[in-house]
Parts: C-alpha cells; sequence; structure tokens
C-alpha cells in the first residue's frame, strides 16, 4: 500500500504550466515581503510618519511621531476535489503517467481557469471595497489609447511606476487597440514579413496580458466549480501596479492512493486535490494604482 504526495514530485512541471496558462501568475510574485502568519491571515504593514518643519539653528528638533498598524487580510478561498480511479483503467499504464495525465487535465480545464476567475474578480471587489470607482465607459478603437494615456498620467501623477503595471484586458479590447487611430504599423516589404500588428508593450506599459471572457467577469458562483455569478458584469480592462495587491497560495497538493490504502476505494485508486489561496487590495495603494473597466 502507498500514499504519495506528487505535488512536490511534480513541481517543476506545474510551475511551468502555471507561469503559462495562468493569466494572473505575475499577481502572485508582488510584494514578496509580505508572508502568512498567524494561519489565515497576512498582516499587511500600515505605517505613516510625520513631515519635515523648519530647524531653529541653536535650537531642539522639532518632535514627530510615527504610527505603525497592520491591515490584516484572511484567506478565504479553499478549495478541493477527488477523483476515485478503477483499476482497470490504469491496468496497463504507468500510475505515476496517470497522475500526471489527470493532474495536467484538472489543472488547465478547471483549477488554472478558476483561480484566474477568483483573482481578477476579488480585485474587483477589493477595488470597490476600498472606494474604487469602476469604469463603465464603453471602449471603442476611437477612444481606447487615450483612455489608457489618462490612466497612466494618473498613476505617473501618484507616484506609481509605470514599468511596473501590467495591463489586462479581453481580446475584444485587444482588438481595438490593434486597430486604434494614430498606432504605428511596420510593414517589412523587402524581406517579405507582411504586416506585423502584434505588440508586446505600450508605452510604459511592459507586460499585456490577454484574459478569457469566462475568467473576467465581476463576480463568480463557487458551489461547483466557478461559473458567473447571475448579476456579474463583464470585466474589460484592469490596469494594476501588482504591488497594490497581494495574491497568495498557501498550501497545494495533490495525493495519490493505491489499491487498499483507503478503504473508500478498496482495489481502485484515488487522486485528491486542495488549494488554499487568497487576494487583497493594499488599501493605501489600491486606488493610485488599479483601474477598472467593466459593464
Amino acid at each position: 500500500m502507498a500514499i504519495t504526495e506528487y505535488a512536490g514530485k511534480f513541481s517543476n512541471v506545474l510551475r511551468d504550466l502555471y507561469g503559462q496558462e495562468l493569466k494572473s501568475d505575475a499577481l502572485f510574485h508582488s510584494n514578496t515581503d509580505l508572508q502568512i502568519v498567524n494561519g489565515q491571515y497576512i498582516k499587511i504593514p500600515k505605517m505613516s510618519v510625520s513631515g519635515l518643519k523648519d530647524h531653529t539653528r541653536g535650537g531642539a528638533y522639532n518632535t514627530g511621531s510615527v504610527t505603525q498598524s497592520y491591515q490584516p487580510a484572511q484567506l478565504d478561498h479553499d478549495r478541493d476535489r477527488e477523483i476515485p480511479v478503477d483499476a482497470m483503467d490504469v491496468d496497463e499504464s504507468n500510475q505515476v503517467v496517470t497522475v500526471a495525465n489527470i493532474t495536467k487535465r484538472f489543472e488547465t480545464t478547471q483549477a488554472i481557469p478558476e483561480l484566474d476567475a477568483y483573482t481578477f474578480s476579488k480585485l474587483h471587489s477589493e477595488y470597490v471595497r476600498v472606494g474604487g470607482t469602476v469604469d463603465s465607459t464603453v471602449l471603442t478603437a476611437a477612444n481606447v489609447l487615450s483612455k489608457i494615456d489618462d490612466v497612466l498620467a494618473q498613476m505617473e501623477d501618484k507616484g506609481v511606476p509605470l514599468e511596473r503595471v501590467i495591463l489586462y484586458c479581453t481580446s475584444a479590447i485587444k482588438k481595438l487597440i490593434k486597430n486604434a487611430p494614430g498606432l504605428t504599423r511596420m510593414l517589412d516589404a523587402a524581406n517579405g514579413n507582411g504586416i506585423d500588428r502584434r505588440f508586446k508593450t505600450i508605452d510604459d506599459i511592459q507586460k499585456i496580458e490577454t484574459v478569457p471572457t469566462d475568467r473576467f467577469k465581476t463576480a463568480y458562483n463557487f458551489s461547483d466549480g466557478f461559473t458567473p455569478d447571475a448579476n456579474a458584469g463583464q470585466i474589460n480592462m484592469i490596469i494594476i501596479d501588482p504591488e497594490a495587491q497581494v495574491s497568495r497560495v498557501k498550501h497545494s497538493y495533490i495525493k495519490w492512493y493505491t489499491p487498499g490504502s483507503d478503504s473508500r476505494v478498496a482495489d481502485g485508486y484515488l487522486w485528491q486535490y486542495r488549494r488554499y489561496n487568497g487576494t487583497f487590495a493594499i488599501d493605501e495603494m489600491i486606488l493610485d494604482g488599479c483601474y477598472i473597466n467593466a459593464q
């Protein structure tokens, strides 16, 4: 009998898979100094200090103050699934290959899309919670670039480093940008390469991610898998400094039970999966470092 944990065995494969397939992956690599403490919580430090005052020569220094507090953020997305596998289904195959196949299919069709759906919808709800106003402007080829310009100008004015900013958008918005008036295109006729309208950056924005529409709603029902909430709107575009939020996966594992190791499956196999994660705004930064356009 054996109970094998495969999350470690497939760690490199899973990291590559998430790096390629998870559209929100960059959000999970921000604020690396913030760690999960006290079980379910991330403690986000908040500090304010007094400003300068005129110095009087020969006199005492002006007394100021420092205020230290923490913004507690609780992990709220604890998910699992187990799948029994009949012994005859793996009789002529190596069980590690079977685990790999189940895991890859589950990650690509269920776990990764759901993690994106949760992360983007939670960003939306966190932005609204702090007092952000979601822009409902109907974006067109004529106004999409000027809208992006306005957002970047506001962020730059607030001191947000634009080289950190990421643009998330649907394929429809990406098409609008491609067809926007005034966008420079290059024709490499000499080498027979034709017209290439692909773009990887826009001005100071160095990273652009196209998000499938089913992962880009304002709210979801997670009772069984993930489905858009009845009152959900379509998110069209998010422009965000990843440092204005914290996304973390605290716990993730995959286990493979062989025949006889678990009474529920008798002579069969059992595949188990669990992931525990959360996404939170940093209250002092999210209003300056995030823009959302949604229906």
